[in-house]
């Protein structure tokens, strides 16, 4: 019996070789794999299973993230870094897990909650999101520095984040990294080793050597999408496919409004399918009229409005039947569109098309271990 309308396909030995490519193009790197947002919308904690076979680290932005992994039995190295006040520190500690701190007052709780505890200090280099910057900088360093004395706290890293490393030519990548190497000097000053150095992203392990340090971060180039079309990332294939059937098929003739709105008319008699998802799925509502299925080896249109749990797709002359398979976005295999073209099609980035996806799917994971 069938319960859910559409499948999401994960396929885990395709990840595991995005990895490795990865890897490849940074060889002088440890390699965190960052498996935050439920893994960008492929499962958190599948993926981070398949990604212990080859990264060094797990990265995550929120203690329940961590906290969930640590729950499913993972014990490696595991990075989380973005905390409100509150926040489990002392379960973090206990956990093994490895905490950010982008003031000096966050660092002191972290501190407060273990007799030892582990922390990496985070920058902010130009991006001007978390981090600290200037005085505040300064002030992270000085009470890291004078926690460290006190042995309450050991510093085993630095970082920051890129802002524009998609953009390789943009002159703001000099000016971060300049950044970033001074906060390191900043800190060996103080007498604190720095740790791991790490500000790499996906776009900077391919397209800026000079930014490897000792770590890079590997997030949405892991799932086999580029972060930007203008950089292509070589030997990563995309690892999810969203898939369903048609729910129903029908002929209907020149005049025929679909779906609400009456944002297309048929021009001609045509057959209709209807794709049992929507944007109560996580599918983009401003895709209508504008995106593409597979279907047979070919690309359908989507006709009118994306609805809540379904849409419309115009299968024009072709033979359908009730149960045929459709593809939303895949590898591109059979044709398939991919997410950045679904991207494209909502006037959005391949990121926001992957992670939305949500409720109604069931998950298929290949090359499980």
């Amino acid at each position: 019996m069938t319960t859910h309308n559409a499948e999401l396909v994960v396929d885990l030995d395709q990840y595991r070789a995005n990895l490795a490519a990865l890897r490849a193009a940074a060889p002088g790197a440890l390699q965190m794999a960052v498996v935050k947002a439920d893994a960008y919308g492929h499962g958190m904690v599948p993926v981070a299973r398949a990604a212990r076979d080859v990264a060094d680290w797990l990265g995550v932005a929120t203690p329940a993230e961590a906290l969930t992994l640590r729950a499913a039995g993972d014990a490696g190295p595991l990075l989380c870094w973005l905390t409100v006040p509150g926040a489990p520190f002392t379960e973090l500690a206990e956990a093994g897990v490895e905490v950010t701190a982008s003031t000096a007052d966050q660092l002191a709780a972290i501190a407060d909650a273990s007799d030892l505890a582990r922390a990496q200090l985070k920058v902010d280099t130009g991006l001007s999101r978390n981090g600290a910057l200037g005085p505040q900088w300064d002030e992270l360093v000085a009470t890291a520095a004078r926690l460290q004395a006190a042995g309450r706290i050991r510093i085993t890293g630095v970082w920051s984040h890129f802002a524009c490393a998609d953009e390789p030519h943009d002159p703001a990548n000099d000016r971060q990294e300049q950044v970033f190497v001074a906060a390191v000097d900043d800190l060996r000053a103080a007498g604190i080793d720095p740790g791991l150095r790490h500000l790499a992203n996906s776009a900077a392990v391919v397209t800026r050597p000079s930014s490897h340090f000792d770590l890079v971060r590997v997030g949405i180039a892991s799932y086999g999408i580029a972060p930007d079309p203008a950089v292509p990332v070589p030997q990563v294939r995309p690892v999810l496919t969203a898939r369903t059937v048609l729910a129903n098929v029908k002929r209907v003739p020149a005049g025929a409004a679909v779906s609400y709105g009456r944002r297309w008319i048929a021009d001609r008699t045509t057959t209709l399918g209807l794709v049992p998802v929507g944007y109560g799925d996580g599918i983009h509502r401003t895709a209508s009229n504008r995106a593409e299925v597979g279907f047979a080896g070919e690309r359908l249109p989507v006709r009118g409005t994306i609805c809540m749990d379904q849409m419309v797709v115009d299968l024009g002359d072709r033979s359908a039947r009730i149960g045929d398979p459709v593809t939303l976005f895949g590898p591109g295999d059979d044709g398939e569109p991919s997410a950045q073209d679904w991207a494209d099609a909502a006037g959005t980035i391949a990121y926001e098309i992957v992670t939305r996806l949500q409720g109604r799917w069931s998950r298929t994971y290949r090359g499980e271990r």
